[in-house]
Formats: structure tokens, C-alpha cells, sequence
């Protein structure tokens, strides 16, 4: 089961900006994550029904600090298409 708490952030770059003119909106999430859940979570909480929900899994980098390696956090990206007349007051740029 899906959950509000599975969002991590709301994706604010430039490409993501570009998109936002067109109705849709970069989610970052954790991997666990599906389309159906995402689509719940927007229904339940924003009171928004998706039109489309692309989804993309990124993939941490390994990164060396010191000589030690690591590796970053694996999550999944979200494009989501809201309907035209569905704002959410908490994304407002």
C-alpha cells in the first residue's frame, strides 16, 4: 500500500519547470513506489484523478569519499499530468 510518506520531493530543475507550463509534474519517490499507488495517493490527499503517470527508476551513483566507496540512494521518478483545471496550492512556483 502506497503512502504520502513514499514522496520524497516534489523535482524542481529546469526541465521540470518547462513541464510544469504543460500540466505535468516530476515526483521523486522511493523505489517501492507503483503508478497505481502514486494514482491513490493523488486521489486521497490532493484530491486530484492523474490523466497519465510515467514512471523511470533511477539508479544511485557509487561515489568514494577518502578512498572509501558508497553508493547514493536508489529511487524512482514520477511524471505526473494533472487536468487542466487541478492546481495544488503547495507546488505553486
Amino acid at each position: 500500500m502506497a503512502d504520502i510518506t513514499d514522496i520524497k520531493a516534489i523535482m524542481y530543475t529546469e526541465k521540470s519547470l518547462a513541464l510544469q507550463e504543460d500540466g505535468i509534474i516530476v515526483v521523486q519517490t522511493t523505489p517501492r513506489m507503483t503508478k497505481n499507488g502514486l494514482k491513490e495517493v493523488f486521489k486521497e490527499f490532493f484530491g486530484i484523478n492523474p490523466l497519465r503517470v510515467n514512471s523511470m527508476r533511477v539508479n544511485g551513483k557509487v561515489k568514494r569519499f577518502k578512498g572509501i566507496e558508497g553508493k547514493r540512494v536508489d529511487t524512482k521518478k514520477f511524471y505526473v499530468k494533472l487536468p487542466e483545471d487541478a492546481k495544488i496550492e503547495s507546488l505553486a512556483v
